[in-house]
């Protein structure tokens, strides 16, 4: 059992030298931790490709979509900070909501009332089964850091591991000034 607790609405940032390029240097908003596992999006991964690429009958939207992790990468979620208005939203933290009824979404998008800076989409996630983000944790393979909406809504994501690492205790905020490509001799 990982002595790092572990909430709905933490951030998991990987260690430094994680190797896995699917989670090396990434931020990860956790949405859903509970007995049957462990679910959440990289929100520091944006893809060059747009939402209407991938969903047909989708209202124009200028919108980065992001890589949410490895797991079911032929689906797509989203994460917003309009909760009030968008029905079935799942409230993940102070101002960050996870999914919503898709058809409202559509509605509000194209109606104008929902701006890119209210929402984030995701290609695939991120998923750990029961007990195995703990044994990760033990093992020292990620960090937890609270969550703010601003990670997702205001921030650079390519600078996103380094911002939140850096605004942890030492030692993190020494780690996050190391860069990517650090080699030893």
């Amino acid at each position: 059992m990982s002595a790092v607790e572990v909430l709905k609405g933490h951030v998991l940032l990987a260690e430094p030298f994680m190797m896995d390029p699917n989670f090396r240097r990434s931020a990860v908003v956790l949405c859903e931790h509970d007995d049957e596992g462990t679910v959440g999006f990289i929100m520091n991964k944006p893809l060059d490709i747009r939402i209407e690429d991938l969903i047909s009958n989708f209202p124009d939207f200028e919108t980065d979509l992001y890589y949410g992790g490895p797991v079911s990468t032929d689906t797509i979620h989203y994460m917003h900070n309009v909760g009030d208005m968008l029905d079935e939203s799942i409230k993940v933290g102070r101002g960050v909501y996870w999914g919503g009824d898709f058809e409202k979404l559509k509605f509000l998008i194209d109606s104008r009332l929902i701006k890119p800076s209210n929402i984030r989409f995701f290609v695939g996630y991120s998923g750990w089964s029961p007990g195995q983000l703990d044994q990760e944790l033990s093992a020292g393979s990620w960090m937890v850091s609270d969550m703010h909406s601003n990670f997702l809504f205001k921030s650079d994501a390519l600078s996103l591991w380094e911002r939140i690492l850096s605004g942890m205790k030492d030692p993190y905020s020494v780690i996050a000034q190391m860069p990517d490509t650090a080699t030893w001799n």
